[in-house]
């Protein structure tokens, strides 16, 4: 907050923080988002007061122009960041712009003539099926201590079986699995809640991990633990991905999210509808699911260069 107070007037600082707390409070947006957007921000503020040669004011955002953004835009490309961040920095003013705006303080016209930065397209990068399996696998586990390898294992088994995102894993509670059950309530991004099917060899996987963990295991605590009994942080599962691709010769897109991405392609291979894999993602549009027919695609014209006589 001191940077603040020599790079924007204490009544943008005070605006700002608003902002901040109102993207926490009412939009329910995820920490990561919120120390980008705050991180932007901040940023922002810098390169004004040197471009505009003092402390930013309110005065000072109402001014400004497409050219100040496009300005502050070039600066960040020119200390290396990419599309994608360039992107999300202006994403980022905008939602400031409209919250000043919508307050009566600002006009936002300025920042929306500013056109986005053209992303990249990336296709998720999805294990084999095999690669899965292995990973999955509870023999493939690389701790010594047999309940960390159940619980590697247990992780691995539900990213890849239940499609989650690391983080929804990880806030599982021993509460949200019940006896005989079938599916799994998540609550995912913006705390939307989905069903996902239950394996049995998820269920199996959950099971032996409770089994064997050390910790006392409440219903409203976490259910996957650390070495010295607190949650599981994503690092620790993260390094292990790490240490399994050198041990099995996977490739270096072989991360945690990518048993999510190996999910979502594996189901659309043998038969999934589009539709259906959207709700099992929790993707709110399905815009965002039909990167996997690009994947899907891929792998058919991989395997058809590598097959077919003519290729």
């Amino acid at each position: 907050m001191n940077e603040l107070l020599i790079i924007a007037d204490p009544r943008l600082m005070a605006e700002r923080s608003a902002w901040l707390m109102s993207l926490a409070g009412e939009r329910r947006l995820s920490a990561h988002t919120l120390d980008a957007y705050e991180r932007d921000s901040r940023q922002f503020l810098t390169f004004l007061t040197g471009h505009l040669g003092g402390p930013t004011t309110l005065k000072d955002i109402e001014a400004l122009r497409p050219a100040d953004f496009r300005a502050f835009l070039a600066a960040r490309r020119k200390v290396g960041s990419g599309a994608r961040s360039l992107g999300r920095n202006l994403a980022g003013l905008r939602s400031l712009l409209r919250y000043l705006e919508k307050k009566g303080l600002v006009n936002a016209a300025g920042a929306s003539a500013v056109r986005s930065p053209k992303q990249p397209k990336s296709l998720p990068k999805p294990l084999s099926d095999r690669q899965a399996v292995t990973v999955v696998s509870g023999e493939a586990q690389m701790h010594d201590e047999p309940w960390i390898a159940a619980r590697d294992a247990a992780v691995m088994t539900l990213l890849y079986g239940c499609g989650l995102r690391i983080s929804e894993a990880l806030d599982l509670t021993p509460g949200d699995f019940h006896a005989g059950a079938t599916s799994l309530r998540i609550t995912g991004k913006g705390n939307k809640t989905r069903l996902v099917p239950l394996l049995a060899i998820v269920g199996e996987a959950i099971g032996k991990y409770s089994a064997l963990c050390p910790f006392h295991l409440e219903a409203t605590e976490p259910l996957f633990r650390g070495a010295r009994g607190g949650k599981l942080q994503p690092a620790i599962i993260q390094r292990t991905m790490q240490t399994m691709r050198s041990a099995f010769g996977l490739p270096e897109t072989a991360t945690p999210h990518a048993l999510r991405h190996s999910f979502a392609t594996h189901l659309l291979a043998g038969g999934g509808d589009l539709r259906t894999i959207q709700e099992l993602l929790g993707h709110a549009s399905l815009s965002t699911t039909q990167v996997y027919t690009g994947v899907d695609s891929a792998r058919l014209l991989e395997v058809y260069d590598r097959a077919h006589p003519r290729a």
